[in-house]
């Protein structure tokens, strides 16, 4: 019987994000007869929000990536795993660099954003200095992309090389069921968008199309971070208080998207939206903004959801949508044929038996 392939998954945490739930999904998931997973946290487990079940799981305690550097090398040294994959920016520039010194181990990025997308008046603490971010994506093994946006993005403005890219969307599990809610069947149209408080997620330009439209509505935002204030103060002064909801966690995710009509996204830019995905999944169409980071890729216009150019756009799409005789089984097959756990673990299984094992073997597996 041919030895597993240890695989090392690394994240800065496990709290509420997508990285962290698509990554801890992978971990707990991948073939567990071909392989060996192992999730490394640096930080500690005190804002945990996904439950890891059946394997090993290591938290370095650390408040920063970069103070987990040392922590992270001897972690290498004693357990010699074949592959490790990080996600997020920081991340990924930490485990590139750290991987010069270690020939013998697979390193993977996993990118979760548009890299070189940035806003004025934002910053952020995944920010990292364009040169060691570029060095350190360049001596990665492989380069996972969420969407063909992303991959292009790295392409053009960092100058990686089209042979170390790989484009693997975002799994949808198939714990997402399918909405019983009639479309506005209580006369009052309920909208819902799930996402952390930030500028670059374009709440503000959501509410904004809200306070035009003239129809009987609540609104529930789910999600937490610092541009609340500045959404609260916005949602006032467009008179739109009665309408709003916000809830800051929920693990009730599934309910609360089956209970909507339309899923609405402002986003300025995306990876490869999990929440988008998530509403699809439950047979709630979205009306969204045109963004690079695969919107293009999960609408299809008319089948599950619009796209909209701007904000008179945007305003049209929504009253188009509600409209629209939705059909919730085929916005939700149009996911799932596409983005299916069991497609997206296969894809990631692939890659990992390609940078270790030989070819035959690979050519096996993808049968």
């Amino acid at each position: 019987m041919e030895k597993k392939i240890d695989v090392l998954f690394i994240l800065p945490s496990l709290r509420s994000g997508g990285a962290e739930r698509v990554m801890s999904f992978l971990a707990q998931n991948i073939d567990p007869s071909l392989f060996n997973s192992h999730l490394l946290i640096t930080g500690s487990n005190a804002d945990q929000k996904y439950n890891v079940e059946n394997i090993p799981v290591t938290f370095l305690n650390k408040s920063r990536v970069k103070n987990a550097i040392p922590a992270i090398i001897k972690f290498l040294i004693k357990n010699r795993p074949k592959i490790v994959i990080g996600a997020m920016g920081h991340v990924n520039t930490v485990t590139g660099l750290i991987g010069l010194a270690f020939p013998w181990i697979k390193f993977v990025a996993r990118e979760t954003t548009i890299s070189s997308f940035s806003m004025e008046n934002e910053s952020t603490e995944n920010e990292r200095p364009a040169l060691p971010y570029r060095l350190a994506l360049k001596s990665q093994d492989k380069i996972i992309c969420q969407s063909i946006d992303m991959k292009k993005d790295l392409i053009e403005n960092f100058g990686l090389p089209v042979s170390k890219m790989v484009v693997i969307n975002n799994p949808v599990t198939s714990k997402f069921k399918l909405k019983e809610r009639k479309f506005s069947e209580d006369n009052v149209l309920r909208f819902i968008t799930i996402g952390r408080l930030t500028e670059r997620k374009g709440f503000q330009r959501v509410l904004k199309v809200l306070s035009e439209f003239d129809k009987p509505f609540q609104y529930t935002i789910i999600g937490s971070g610092d541009y609340k204030d500045t959404l609260v103060n916005l949602i006032d002064e467009l008179g739109l208080i009665e309408k709003i909801t916000f809830i800051s966690h929920t693990d009730k995710v599934n309910a609360y998207l089956a209970q909507n009509d339309l899923y609405l996204q402002g986003s300025y830019v995306e990876g490869f939206p999990n929440a988008l995905l998530e509403s699809c999944a439950t047979g709630t169409p979205a009306v969204v903004f045109d963004a690079p980071g695969g919107i293009n890729e999960i609408i299809i216009p008319g089948l599950n959801g619009y796209i909209a150019k701007d904000h008179s756009d945007f305003l049209k799409k929504l009253k188009l949508s509600i409209n629209h005789d939705w059909d919730s089984s085929a916005v939700r097959e149009s996911v799932y044929s596409r983005y299916s756990e069991e497609k997206i673990l296969s894809e990631y299984e692939n890659l990992f038996l390609g940078l270790v094992s030989p070819k035959k073997k690979f050519q096996e597996k993808i049968k």
